[in-house]
């Protein structure tokens, strides 16, 4: 089991920043990707960005150029810092982390972001 610890959620001004950690803890030897997704009311969850145990990443196009994801290897860590936040940014995101078995599939329990306008 790998047990996900989010922090860094809150309120924000439109145009301003925000930056989300993760760590985790437990069976941290079978993570290889590391994501964020997000969940607006009513919505469906998406994927907003995925890095590789090798450094790649994966973004949303709604993101692109706004958000970087990184990650933190020797703390079992990752973060995503958002810059230029706008109102539809708005949603629970959540931390996932995945190892090489489909079964091998953790998450987070959610960080409230809201972008005022």
């Amino acid at each position: 089991q790998v047990q996900l610890v989010e922090s860094g959620g809150g309120l924000v001004q439109a145009g301003g920043s925000l930056r989300l950690s993760c760590a985790a803890s437990g069976k941290t030897f079978i993570i290889n990707q590391m994501g964020w997704y997000r969940q607006a009311p009513g919505k469906q969850r998406d994927l907003v960005a995925r890095i590789g145990s090798g450094g790649s990443t994966n973004y949303a196009d709604s993101v692109k150029g706004r958000f970087t994801i990184s990650r933190d290897n020797a703390k079992n860590t990752v973060y995503l810092q958002m810059n230029s936040l706008k109102p539809e940014d708005t949603a629970v995101y959540y931390c996932n982390v995945a190892g090489r078995y489909y079964w091998e599939d953790y998450w987070g329990q959610g960080t409230q972001v809201t972008v005022s306008s």
